[in-house]
């Protein structure tokens, strides 16, 4: 289990973002991250990985398979050069690593791309590339910031197969996202975040208000009432 505990992190310690962040990612399961522009997702998963100038809190993550919410290409190396340098440097079986490389080329249908450079591919090919970095070394926790964006639906689907695979391994998985129609079919539960703040989490059966009442509808009310009782 991966605990999450942040006091209060930012760019500096006089105006700091978050305050009192504090959550829990269980093996196996797969945890969506939730919140309106600007609630402090993408800087909560920043804290997490200590890339903040300034944090106070306890994270103890290991290492990691990440997917950055825009993706982080080297300009001069090709789709092949850049697994190979992950290769390389992850400390991982090489030859396991080159297998499960090809294999997810293929299911990302890139394997006809290797030559080229993916600083010149479309971004929903971008973002097949950070997925495919991310998940071609096997750990125990991954995080996903947004790695819905640019995908088309087959490409969507096959990440949600890839994502259930990993939780049928035992890893951990933290997913920063806006499809809450997807999130609400494929997540365990939920940390709605506002303002830099954990609002609620849980579960959608132990947030709902009533029976029956979906996610967006639930986040919708979430935000609405936050809102309210700012003013």
């Amino acid at each position: 289990m991966v605990s999450i505990y942040i006091r209060k992190a930012g760019y500096s310690e006089s105006s700091s973002i978050l305050s009192n962040v504090q959550f829990t990612v269980p093996q196996g399961k797969l945890i969506g991250l939730i919140g309106a522009n600007g609630a402090g997702k993408s800087t909560t998963i920043q804290a997490m990985m200590e890339t903040l100038p300034f944090f106070d809190g306890e994270v103890q993550l290991g290492t990691y398979g990440y997917v950055p919410e825009r993706p982080i290409l080297y300009e001069y190396l090709t789709l092949s050069e850049h697994i190979d340098l992950l290769i390389r440097t992850v400390g991982q079986d090489e030859n396991e690593l080159k297998n499960r490389a090809t294999e997810l080329c293929k299911t990302f249908r890139l394997d006809d791309k290797l030559h080229l450079y993916p600083v010149h591919f479309s971004k929903g090919m971008q973002q097949k590339v950070m997925l495919i970095l991310a998940f071609t070394p096997t750990y125990d926790f991954y995080i996903l910031d947004e790695p819905f964006m640019g995908l088309d639906p087959q490409a969507m689907r096959r990440l949600i197969q890839l994502v259930a695979e990993e939780k049928e391994r035992g890893a951990a998985i933290l997913m920063s996202t806006h499809a809450l129609d997807t999130a609400e079919k494929i997540c365990d539960s939920y940390i709605c975040m506002h303002n830099g703040h954990v609002l609620k989490q849980g579960t959608l059966g132990e947030m709902q208000r009533y029976e029956g009442q979906s996610l967006l509808e639930l986040f919708d009310e979430l935000i609405e009432g936050a809102a309210n009782a700012a003013v």
